[in-house]
C-alpha cells in the first residue's frame, strides 16, 4: 500500500489543469442537474465527453473512487465504520477482498492493532450485517462493528496542493 501511496503522489505531480480543477473544484457544490458534468464542462471550457474520460482515468489511476452525493450517515438505508486486525503479510489480500464488495466505501491503513478500517453502507441493517459477516467468514479475521452513536459532521473536502508548473 505504501509503494501505491509514493506512485500516486509522482503521478499526481503530473496532473493536467484539468484534473487539478476537477479534484478541486467540484468536492463540493456537484450542480444538481439533469447533467451535471456538461455544466461542469461549461465551467471550465470542454465538453461533458472530456470531463467523463478525465474522471473514468482518474478514478483507474487510484485518484478517485467515485463521484457521486454524500449523504447523512443512516438517514438513507444503514451504514457503520468497521476495522480488523489483519496480520501484514495479508494486508493487501485482505484490503482488496474488502474493496469487492459494493457496499464498501472506503478502506484505509491505520498504525494500531485495528490496521484496516473501512465504511460500509447498505441498503438496511440485515444487509450490513450480512456484509460484515460475509468478509469474516472469507477472510477469517474478525471484524470490529463500530456503529454511529452521536451524528458529528465532518467536512471531507480538501485544498489539493500541485508543484509549479502544473
Amino acid at each position: 500500500m505504501h509503494r501505491q501511496t509514493e506512485q500516486t503522489m509522482e503521478q499526481a505531480r503530473q496532473l493536467g489543469w484539468l484534473e487539478q480543477h476537477l479534484l478541486n473544484d467540484f468536492q463540493h457544490g456537484l450542480p444538481l442537474v439533469s447533467r451535471p458534468f456538461k455544466q461542469v464542462a461549461d465551467k471550465l471550457g470542454t465538453t461533458e465527453d472530456v470531463v467523463l474520460e478525465t474522471l473514468t482515468a482518474l478514478q483507474e489511476q487510484g485518484f478517485i473512487s467515485r463521484v457521486g452525493a454524500v449523504f447523512r450517515a443512516n438517514s438513507i438505508g444503514a451504514s457503520t465504520l468497521a476495522a480488523m486486525a489483519v496480520p501484514e503479510d495479508r494486508l493487501e489480500e485482505v484490503a482488496q477482498r474488502v474493496n469487492g464488495y459494493t457496499q464498501v466505501n472506503h478502506n484505509y491503513q491505520r498504525d494500531h492493532h485495528f490496521n484496516l478500517w473501512f465504511v460500509v453502507t447498505a441498503e438496511h441493517e440485515e444487509t450490513l450485517r450480512k456484509v460484515l459477516d460475509d468478509i469474516e467468514q472469507h477472510t477469517g479475521i474478525p471484524v470490529l462493528y463500530l456503529p454511529m452513536l452521536e451524528d458529528y459532521h465532518i467536512d471531507l473536502g480538501f485544498e489539493l496542493q500541485f508543484t509549479a508548473g502544473n
